[in-house]
């Protein structure tokens, strides 16, 4: 039965610094404090704040593994509680990896805290890991210790393992055969009018987008160059699809100025506004340039590179982006069947929908770019096949 509130409480160490390592963590039940699993085990030879890491690692797997929603993480490692908090720099690029698997972990709770705790007040875990030390240095590896039922000990993961997970969750956002990665296989060409049709449309130029700045939530107008991308976007929208059935938009008013520009275009028809394409949630990074962010907040950006679940501080991760972006897509297909739309969004969702019609990984998310007021089109058939016909079209663009 899944726990609402655990503690977490890791440690590790070296007899050598580095020498032979090993570390332990013990998850209790946050109101009776009854032990719930045991974690420890030697890794060879590394420096203390590896092993503590490895610990915290290990414990919040375990965590996760008991289907807790909120973790109270404690430790003895004021580096490792002040980095994960965000209030230190990561310097050591040894560390990077694991602080950005401790934070891509973080993102499966509803809530994690981190707490320092003198050494006295973690003796439980503090065991643990010099018995694993112990066993790092007579050369044998320790064996994992969890709590009863046995649980398998969960290593560090893969990317392998990383993008399976990832793909599964993405997968059971939607609905059953509408997932373009278990497309039926084709080398055939299949007839467009059967297929419903999406017009992905990039919104206009803003001042954030020209200062290349992160803009999520913030209502940011189209610039003058902007509104001018809009109509050559509208122009250029009503030569390939003189027949739309919808224009539909983002709430914010970047996007939909860009779309009432396209359906003005198209004969006047109605723009629908969709909150599920809405710009991902930055948070306390909305506003500023990739430069401040790294120096702000260099853990947590190479957290928020490295895994979808991760969300900046305050914001919301890719997961959540993508698992909206695909509600928002396949509704379309539901009320559309057929027939062609106009989708006006952003980067972030248009990025996550294009990744899933490709059956993408989410390494295709740093590779691909997409321009202010750029046209990409896919199909999709009512089988689950998908072609997507063009990507990132700025011809249109080409006199502005």
């Amino acid at each position: 039965m899944a726990v609402r509130a655990v503690v977490v409480e890791a440690d590790g160490g070296s007899r050598g610094n580095p020498g032979p390592a090993g570390y332990g963590a013990v998850v209790r039940d946050q109101a009776s404090g009854e032990v719930l699993a045991e974690r420890s085990e030697a890794i060879g030879v590394a420096t203390n704040n590896v092993a503590e890491y490895r610990g915290l690692i290990a414990g919040l797997e375990a965590a996760a593994e008991l289907g807790a929603a909120e973790v109270d993480a404690r430790m003895d490692s004021k580096l490792v509680v002040e980095q994960m908090c965000g209030r230190w720099q990561i310097k050591h690029p040894g560390l990077r990896p694991l602080a950005a698997q401790a934070a891509a972990l973080v993102g499966r709770f509803a809530a994690v805290r981190f707490q320092w705790i003198p050494r006295e007040r973690n003796r439980h875990a503090d065991a643990l890991a010099n018995a694993a030390m112990d066993a790092a240095a007579a050369g044998a590896a320790a064996p994992p210790r969890a709590a009863e039922p046995p649980r398998e000990v969960a290593g560090p993961d893969s990317a392998a393992r990383t993008r399976a997970r990832e793909a599964a969750a993405r997968a059971a956002t939607r609905g059953a055969g509408s997932d373009p990665a278990t497309a039926p296989a084709s080398w055939e060409p299949r007839p467009s009018d059967t297929a419903t049709r999406l017009i992905l449309v990039r919104h206009g130029e803003t001042e954030f987008t020209a200062q290349r700045r992160y803009s999520g939530r913030g209502d940011v107008p189209l610039s003058e160059r902007g509104r001018a991308q809009a109509r050559a976007t509208a122009a250029r929208v009503a030569a390939l699809a003189p027949a739309v059935a919808a224009v539909v938009s983002s709430p914010l008013s970047r996007c939909t100025a860009t779309a009432e520009a396209i359906a003005a275009a198209l004969g006047g028809i109605p723009v629908r506004r969709l909150d599920d394409l809405i710009e991902c949630d930055f948070g306390a990074w909305e506003g500023r340039t990739f430069a401040e962010v790294r120096e702000g907040w260099p853990g947590e950006l190479d957290a928020w590179l490295a895994s979808t679940r991760v969300a900046p501080p305050e914001g919301e991760s890719f997961t959540e982006v993508g698992a909206r972006a695909a509600r928002a897509t396949d509704a379309l297909l539901r009320a559309y069947p057929g027939e062609t739309v106009v989708v006006v969004s952003h980067v972030s969702p248009i990025k996550l929908v294009l990744r899933d019609a490709l059956a993408a990984d989410d390494a295709f998310l740093h590779r691909l770019y997409l321009d202010a007021a750029g046209i990409s089109v896919l199909d999709r058939w009512p089988d689950g096949g998908v072609a997507v016909r063009s990507v990132n079209d700025t011809a249109h663009l080409a006199d502005l």
